[in-house]
C-alpha cells in the first residue's frame, strides 16, 4: 500500500472527535482539550504513515495514544514526590516538608475567609506582620519581625531601605553566590548600595572594616556561608565585633545567616551553626535568614532586629511588593509556634525531625523498609529474590538546601540490584511513575534513604519497585 493510500486511512478530525465522545474522553475532559489531543496524535500519525512505509493506521491505537495525551494534558504540573535520596532540604523538590499542622492551618485558610488583616477585637483593619511578629521576638529577642517572600528580597529590601546611595561594607570572603546565580554582588548593584569590598577571600580583619568607613558608609553586612566553608588558614570578624564598630561609626550592622536556625543542632550531632537569637544577643541590628530550609517552614524571607529598622522596612515601597500571602502566613506561624518547645519542633517539624534522626533508628527502618521490597518482590528475606538483590548498607545523608555543607550525615540506605531490568530503567521508571519516586545510583544500584521517606510512604515504594520489576520480567 503507498503512503497516500495509507494517509487516506485518517480519519477527518470531526470524525476522531466522535470515537472520542464514543469513548467517554468528553466527558471527562474539555471539548478543547480534547481536540488539540486529537490534532497533536493526528500529526504524529500522518509523520509516522509518512516515515515508515510498513507502519498502518490502527483506530484502536489511535484512541489509546489520544487518552493517554489527555491524561498528561490534564496531569498537574505541581504535584506531590517521594523523596528517597536522603537530601533532606531538597531544593528541587520544594525544599522543607510542611509540619501536619502547619499543613491543616494552610488548609483552613485556603477554604475560608481569615483575619489576614482584620483585627476581630476592635472591627477594624489590622495588619499581616501581627502574625508572625510577636513568635518572632519572642523566638530570637528581637524588638521587632516582619517577613517576605524569601531570604533573597530580605537581603535586597534590606540593602534598599538601609543603603541605596549609600556604602555597604562586605568581606570578600562573603561574596557568596546561592542557588539560581543570587551572588551578593549583583544583589546590592541592584538595591541601589554602592558595595565595598575589605579583606581578603580567606582572612578579614576588624581594621580591614574600620578603615573602609567613610561619611558615606550606611551599611556593614555580614554574610554567613551557608552553602561553604573557607577552611585552613582563616579568620572573620564575629558579628559583636562588628556591632561594636558599628556603634562607634553610626552604622547599620545587617546579618545575612542564609539558612537560619532557632535551635543549638549542636545538641543532635550535627555542626554548628549560629542561631538567630544569637545574632541578636550580639546585638546585630537586623538579621535575615529563610523560613524553609533548616528552620523547617515554608518558603519566607525572615527579618528581625531593632524597632527603628524593622519599622523602616516595613514602610519601604518594596514591602508591599514581597510581602506574604494567607497561606504563606499560616504555614509560617504555626511552624514558629512549634519552636516554643524545642522537643515539640523537633518531633513534629520534618526537616528538624529527619536531621536529627540517631543512626540506629535510620538502620532499623532501613532493616524493615529491605525486607518489606524483598517480600513484595517475592522474596522470603531482605538478602536475594526473584527479581532483585535487596540489602542494606551504610551511607550519608545530606542537609541539602545550601546548608551545613560539610555534614556527613550518618545514614543506612536500603540498595537495589535489579535482574529484569537495569538500574537505570528502574531509577527511569519510578521516577516517571505517579507519584514520582526520586532515588540515587551508586556502584550500579539504586539507593533509597529511608531518613527522608515518611513511613507511610515506604509500603507505597515498595509496591512500585515490585510492580517494575515484574513488568520487566
Amino acid at each position: 500500500m503507498d503512503t497516500q493510500a495509507r494517509l487516506r486511512q485518517l480519519p477527518k478530525v470531526d470524525d476522531a472527535l466522535r470515537d472520542a465522545e464514543a469513548a467517554g474522553m468528553l466527558g471527562e475532559h474539555p471539548r478543547a482539550l480534547v481536540l488539540e489531543a486529537v490534532r497533536e496524535v493526528l500529526d504524529h500519525t500522518r509523520s509516522r504513515l509518512v516515515a515508515d512505509e510498513s507502519s498502518r493506521f490502527d483506530a484502536e491505537a489511535f484512541l489509546g495514544e489520544v487518552a493517554a495525551r489527555l491524561a498528561l494534558k490534564s496531569r498537574r504540573s505541581l504535584r506531590r514526590v517521594i523523596n528517597a535520596t536522603g537530601i533532606v532540604v531538597h531544593t528541587n523538590l520544594g525544599r522543607s516538608v510542611l509540619s501536619e499542622r502547619a499543613a491543616e492551618a494552610v488548609a483552613e485558610v485556603a477554604r475560608s475567609y481569615s483575619t489576614l488583616e482584620f483585627d476581630v477585637e476592635s472591627g477594624e483593619r489590622g495588619s499581616r506582620h501581627v502574625h508572625c511578629e510577636e513568635l518572632l521576638c519572642r523566638l530570637t529577642g528581637a524588638e521587632a519581625a516582619m517577613a517576605v517572600n524569601n531570604n533573597a528580597a530580605a537581603v535586597m529590601m534590606a540593602l534598599a531601605a538601609l543603603a541605596r546611595g549609600r556604602e555597604a561594607i562586605v568581606s570578600r570572603g562573603q561574596l557568596v553566590e546561592i542557588g539560581g546565580s543570587f551572588r551578593i554582588p549583583d544583589i546590592m548593584r541592584e538595591s541601589g548600595a554602592t558595595m565595598v569590598e575589605v579583606g581578603a577571600t580567606n582572612k578579614t580583619h576588624l581594621r580591614d572594616y574600620e578603615n573602609a568607613i567613610t561619611p558615606e558608609t550606611g551599611m556593614i553586612l555580614k554574610v554567613h556561608s551557608s552553602n561553604f566553608r573557607v577552611v585552613g588558614f582563616t579568620q572573620e570578624v564575629g558579628v559583636a565585633e562588628l556591632v561594636e564598630l558599628g556603634a562607634r561609626h553610626g552604622v547599620t550592622v545587617f546579618e545575612d545567616q542564609g539558612s537560619g536556625v532557632l535551635v543549638d543542632l549542636r545538641r543532635y550531632g550535627l555542626p554548628y551553626e549560629p542561631t538567630v537569637g544569637e545574632s541578636i544577643a550580639a546585638g546585630a541590628d537586623l538579621v535575615s535568614c529563610s523560613g524553609d530550609k533548616l528552620l523547617g517552614g515554608p518558603q519566607a524571607g525572615i527579618l528581625v532586629g531593632r524597632d527603628h529598622v524593622i519599622r523602616a522596612l516595613k514602610q519601604h515601597p518594596m514591602a508591599r511588593a514581597l510581602r506574604l500571602d494567607k497561606l504563606t502566613l499560616a504555614a509560617l506561624e504555626v511552624t514558629l509556634r512549634a519552636y516554643a518547645d524545642e522537643s515539640v519542633a523537633i518531633a513534629e517539624i520534618p526537616t528538624l525531625r529527619m536531621l536529627t534522626m540517631p543512626a540506629d533508628e535510620v538502620a532499623a527502618r532501613a532493616s524493615a523498609f529491605a525486607a518489606r521490597i524483598a517480600d513484595a518482590c517475592g522474596g522470603a528475606d531482605a538478602i536475594a529474590t526473584a527479581a532483585a538483590d535487596v540489602d542494606t548498607a551504610p551511607d550519608v545523608s545530606r542537609a541539602g538546601g545550601g546548608a551545613l555543607p560539610m555534614a556527613d550525615i550518618p545514614t543506612t540506605v536500603v540498595r537495589v540490584l535489579p535482574r529484569s531490568v537495569s538500574v537505570v530503567e528502574l531509577e527511569r521508571r519510578l521516577r516517571l511513575g505517579e507519584p514520582s519516586v526520586v532515588a540515587r545510583i551508586k556502584d550500579d544500584r539504586l539507593l533509597l534513604d529511608p531518613r527522608t521517606l515518611g513511613p507511610a510512604e515506604e509500603p507505597e515504594v515498595a509496591a512500585r519497585i515490585a510492580a517494575v520489576l515484574g513488568e520487566g520480567a
